[in-house]
């Protein structure tokens, strides 16, 4: 019995403390409603009387956006770096650009050096020269210390190649693209900045019916994505299917070309 009357005792104090923190926070409870209520009537007040308080917003801890005037000036500034990159590669290349077996170029996204696969490769090989490392160290220098992604492209002509080591052109072209990415990274290029892409005889810039313009598809081509103005959006290609179906027959689209076979034949691959 005496145990259970502390336990009663115990239970009592416990809840009338309880009701007392309870009591307590009301009365708090009250006097900031209490205030609230007040501070309204005042605004209400003021704005009776056309006096209405305003209140500063919050600074923003983002950086303010560039205007046009600064964005004008970062755009100058990278295009006379572009511009001077551009030079620096051409001196680098002298005489092979003086020989035409090297173009440079600039545009709107870059720069681009387009390099006559003769004077780096021997044929059907993509093994670079001793020629060909040193004018290819020389153009890793100056873009190495530039930010801008690039990539290097291998291409071919039409004539096929069947070698145990490149059983086509596909082969042939990226693997020599791999190689001249090799030596940009051996020679300080970020490899993060770096793509290797072999198209084969997917994109030819002459007609490879003759000697000269075959000469010229088999190439590399080495792209300093700039990027002075961004590419423009074009309006999405509505894809075949379904919808085509339920279409009128002179609405639908037009069925593609077959692309034109190769031509076969041999020819030594330089």
């Amino acid at each position: 019995m005496v145990s259970y009357a502390d336990f009663i005792t115990l239970l009592f104090a416990f809840f009338v403390v309880m009701y007392s923190l309870s009591s307590l926070n009301e009365g708090k409870y009250r006097v900031m409603s209490d205030s609230v209520v007040q501070a309204f009537r005042s605004i209400g007040t003021h704005d009776a009387g056309r006096q209405v308080v305003a209140i500063a917003p919050i600074p923003s801890i983002r950086p303010a956006p560039a205007t046009s005037a600064e964005a004008e000036e970062q755009r100058r500034a990278k295009a006379e770096r572009v511009r001077n990159m551009a030079e620096e590669i051409r001196k680098v290349l002298a005489p092979l650009v003086a020989d035409g077996q090297v173009r440079v170029t600039e545009g709107a996204f870059g720069i681009t050096v387009e390099i006559n696969a003769a004077v780096l490769f021997a044929p059907g090989e993509a093994q670079l020269g001793p020629d060909a490392v040193r004018a290819l160290r020389a153009v890793a220098q100056v873009v190495a210390e530039a930010e801008f992604p690039i990539t290097v492209e291998g291409h071919t002509d039409v004539m096929p190649i069947a070698s145990a080591m490149f059983p086509s052109n596909w082969e042939l072209s990226a693997v020599r693209a791999s190689s001249v990415v090799r030596l940009f990274v051996e020679g300080g290029v970020r490899p993060s900045r770096l793509t290797a892409a072999g198209y084969g005889d997917q994109r030819p810039v002459a007609d490879n019916a003759t000697a000269e313009g075959r000469a010229r598809n088999r190439r590399v081509t080495i792209l300093v994505e700039s990027r002075l103005v961004e590419p423009a959006v074009t309006a999405p290609v509505r894809a075949s299917g379904v919808a085509d179906s339920i279409l009128p027959a002179d609405a639908a689209p037009p069925a593609p070309a077959p692309a034109s076979t190769p031509t076969s034949g041999v020819e030594t691959k330089p």
